[in-house]
């Protein structure tokens, strides 16, 4: 990928931006009011109430061909690309999910190519590595993007980084950052990973450390705004911060025993409870915790500069006493959220 420091961002266009992490974006450049323009789009409308000074909200879907005209219409020299389905509602299903996470993608990079958008910066995720029994300890941005079939939002990662890629190769005038980005953690985040943390016992599987990296919300946001400073090189880049937590880590921080069980009890009993109708997890669902994929994020403090104020344990610690103090928001399951 060219290594060349896309131009400041001036006319940005944020799609997902009603999202969690897309709200937060929002809210920086508008006290920041260091572009032009700022087009947030989202398939759900914002209350006139909750608008922002300096920032046009519209209604519009990612998959929607009329994206192009509003890219031309304000005059966008960069998109910043949030829009992905990471915790599908009940009524989701895969062909939907990948229309926006895969399509959507799809429809945004056509609308930067046909009207000369100079920049796009875009979420990834470690879930684009895959998770495998082979993957090394700690994984860099050179290593192979395998994902995994059986779990829809690390596939379509995949198959979106690989259309990334592609367009590199074809429309080089188009720079691209794409930021990996592990488990996001906040003050107010409510997830399905979160989830696991609120058990009387952590779950864990026999013979996994099962290790996780995590983010600070903040340092999510910090991020994006470094790459639309014009002080960042183009380029892949691990967003996690420094070091990993082990299940049995986290457990210990929260004053809790892990249940360790074998890896066949806990795919017997996920493949039970979804022939049964008792749980929307199948046995596919065991690699999702026993082989995580672990972000180092050497590139990102030497190359791309940018440093996350928080570690892994610090976010960690940060996310547990905001747990005493404030009651969570559930992530809505939107084509808008990140993770």
């Amino acid at each position: 990928m060219n290594a060349a420091h896309p131009r400041r961002a001036r006319r940005v266009l944020v799609t997902g931006a009603a999202g969690f992490l897309g709200q937060s974006l929002i809210h920086q450049l508008a006290r920041q009011a260091t572009c032009e323009a700022v087009i947030a789009v989202d398939v759900r409308e914002v209350p006139p109430d909750q608008r922002l000074p300096g920032i046009t909200n519209l209604v519009q879907d990612v998959r929607d061909p009329t994206l192009a005209h509003t890219v031309a219409a304000h005059g966008i020299d960069t998109v910043v690309h949030l829009a992905a389905i990471v915790t599908p509602g009940k009524d989701a299903n895969r062909a939907f999910e990948y229309s926006v996470d895969v399509e959507g993608t799809r429809n945004v990079l056509q609308a930067c190519v046909a009207h000369g958008v100079q920049h796009i910066v875009v979420s990834s995720s470690g879930a684009a590595y895959g998770y495998h029994a082979d993957n090394p300890a700690w994984l860099t941005e050179d290593m192979p993007l395998r994902g995994n079939d059986s779990f829809a939002y690390s596939h379509h990662k995949r198959l979106v980084e690989e259309m990334l890629a592609h367009h590199r190769q074809s429309h080089p005038q188009l720079q691209q950052t794409v930021l990996r980005i592990g488990t996001i953690l906040g003050e107010r985040v409510d997830n399905q990973i979160t989830a696991l943390f609120e058990k009387s016992r952590l779950l864990a599987v026999q013979g996994s450390d099962s290790p996780f990296v995590f983010i600070w919300d903040e340092d999510v946001t910090g991020a994006i705004l470094h790459a639309l400073s014009g002080l960042a090189p183009s380029g892949c880049f691990n967003l996690a911060g420094d070091g990993a937590l082990t299940i049995f880590d986290i457990a210990q921080r929260l004053n809790k025993r892990p249940r360790v069980l074998s890896a066949w009890l806990l795919k017997t009993a996920l493949w039970f409870g979804s022939r049964l109708g008792l749980s929307r997890y199948g046995p596919e669902q065991l690699d999702f915790l026993r082989f995580r994929p672990v972000l180092l994020n050497t590139a990102l403090k030497s190359r791309f500069g940018y440093t996350p104020a928080k570690t892994s344990a610090q976010a960690f610690d940060a996310f547990v006493k905001a747990r005493a103090t404030h009651r969570p928001i559930q992530t809505p399951s939107k084509q808008s959220v990140l993770r």
